[in-house]
């Protein structure tokens, strides 16, 4: 295995992390949460999030160059749903997923 394909490894794996955790957490912990949590906004964001990054791990695994630019998406995605989910609260999970997947794939896109 190349130095390369371990880095996208683990940009895959903590793209599937942050998938499953802000799924989850959207669909469990803030629809019975309610109040800020369900704000539109912040719920539309922790969905998309969730999307981009399982997009992002998918295009991944078919090894296309395309993924730089996926990735690079995904990064941005990732640090606005950290930050959303800090100011709403409660959700540390999900902020440190987000962060994490935010950094791996802001490398794995080139983007600084």
């Amino acid at each position: 295995m190349t130095h390369q394909s371990h880095d996208m490894q683990a940009c895959i794996d903590a793209c599937l992390a942050c998938y499953r955790t802000c799924l989850s957490t959207a669909m469990h912990h803030c629809l019975e949460a309610g109040g800020k949590h369900t704000e539109p906004g912040h719920f539309r964001l922790m969905t998309a999030c969730a999307e981009m990054c399982r997009a992002s791990a998918h295009i991944m695994l078919t090894g296309s160059d395309a993924h730089r630019h996926s990735c690079a998406a995904c990064a941005q995605i990732c640090a606005s749903c950290a930050d959303d989910c800090e100011r709403v609260g409660g959700m540390e999970d999900c902020v440190a997923a987000c962060r994490e997947c935010a950094r791996l794939c802001r490398e794995m896109g080139g983007v600084q």
